[in-house]
């Protein structure tokens, strides 16, 4: 009955689905292409087994990295199928993977087109990364005697309580994977206290991720280009938090080390662009491809899927998502390419990851924008500390790795 009311509840919200898809495709009209997929409807085919992996945007497609290779490299015979719901996601996809994977948007979570989809590709396993539990996907592949696993699984404190309202449907779900391989301790325990069973220890694929080369020389490049200035990485603004930085600025500091600022959607580089006008910052784009100015005191950058460069190419990376509660953002590959960190406090989504960063000497958890400002500015007048921080971060990289080992143990791919 459960499950009946959420597929009628579902039914009642496609109108405000599809103004959804629309009202993004204004910024994104990429949101407006493969429509028919969203409901089962697919134009190409698979002739091998598949083996199904699902990842909802652009960091889980990055986390599945190192999954999806030695997923090719135990199963040759078979054919990897990448799922997504966002464009970025699809985008990030085909920048890591080319023709080496299929790829389509995962149905929305309708009876028929969950059945649509699983009858069309008829995947012989499904792996679903991180936070989807999708109640008539996870029942329809039960039927069908799918093997499904919910692999580098999280749950913060905040989806916990907003899962545990679902109560019986929720609990249906997860007991309907044949297992689920958790980041840490707390999301086990969190999931299990959900219904969930079979919960394995796993780690998190992040670590596991190797640097995408081309993209360190490229960052590499970038920084000797900068000039003498010391450059701080925002890493993934949200919406407010530019704004924090900017008012955080000492103004007219010429000293003042050069901000690469990277907004986390590309919808918003034009309004950040606008902010940065009308606090009357002197700016320039990335996609300018121009030499920096010494009087700029802002690089905005406006590009997907070089988030990588933008590591490389900086000093100390600050991580936003953190500043305001929007959870915080990886700070895994910076650590992994030495760069000290400093971390804002709403870190639900990475809680695990910090304490253990911040543990190891690899990074800086502070309470304001304000406060980052001045801890990156402390580091950089303190070489040793700058230099023991670096070599922490990749200590503590190193010391995480293996999860994609362990995960792989856990999945049984029939055939």
């Amino acid at each position: 009955m459960a499950r009946l009311a959420y597929s009628i509840l579902l039914w009642l919200l496609l109108p405000q689905a599809l103004l959804h898809l629309y009202w993004r495709a204004r910024r994104q009209p990429a949101y407006r292409q493969h429509i028919g997929e969203r409901f089962g409807r697919y134009d190409f085919s698979i002739d091998a087994p598949v083996i199904w992996v699902h990842a909802v945007s652009v960091g889980e497609t990055r986390a599945a990295a190192p999954l999806i290779a030695a997923l090719q490299g135990k199963y040759p015979a078979h054919r990897i199928l990448l799922t997504h719901m966002t464009p970025t996601g699809r985008e990030t996809g085909i920048s890591l993977f080319g023709d080496g994977v299929e790829r389509c948007y995962l149905p929305y979570d309708f009876p028929s087109g969950v059945t649509a989809f699983l009858q069309h590709f008829k995947p012989v396993c499904g792996i679903l990364l991180e936070t989807e539990i999708w109640p008539n996907l996870i029942r329809a592949c039960n039927v069908r005697q799918i093997p499904v696993y919910l692999v580098n699984a999280r749950l913060s404190d905040k989806s916990f309580r907003r899962y545990r309202r679902f109560g019986t449907l929720v609990t249906a779900a997860l007991r309907g994977f044949t297992a689920v391989a958790a980041q840490s301790r707390d999301d086990t325990t969190r999931l299990e206290a959900l219904g969930a069973r079979g919960v394995h220890i796993t780690g998190n694929l992040k670590f596991d991720q190797s640097a995408d080369a081309t993209m360190i020389t490229r960052g590499t490049l970038w920084r000797t280009q900068y000039g003498p200035r010391p450059v701080l990485l925002l890493a993934s603004t949200r919406e407010g938090e530019e704004e924090l930085f900017l008012q955080a600025l000492p103004p007219n500091d010429v000293a003042a080390p050069l901000i690469l600022m990277v907004p986390r959607h590309p919808q918003r580089f034009d309004a950040v662009a606008t902010l940065l006008a009308q606090h009357a910052i002197a700016f320039q784009r990335r996609s300018g491809e121009k030499p920096v100015a010494t009087n700029t005191r802002v690089l905005l950058g406006d590009s997907m899927g070089e988030m990588a460069a933008y590591f490389a190419a900086c000093d100390i990376a600050i991580i936003c998502g953190s500043f305001l509660p929007y959870g915080a953002h990886n700070l895994i590959e910076a650590c992994a390419l030495g760069k000290p960190v400093v971390v804002g406090p709403h870190d639900y989504n990475f809680a695990e990851a910090v304490r253990f960063a911040v543990a190891a000497g690899a990074a800086i958890q502070v309470d304001s924008a304000v406060a980052a400002l001045a801890a990156a500015r402390d580091l950089l007048a303190d070489q040793p500390r700058f230099e023991r921080m670096a070599e922490s971060g990749r200590a503590f990289v190193r010391q995480h790795a293996g999860s994609t080992q362990r995960i792989l143990d856990l999945i049984n791919v029939p055939g």
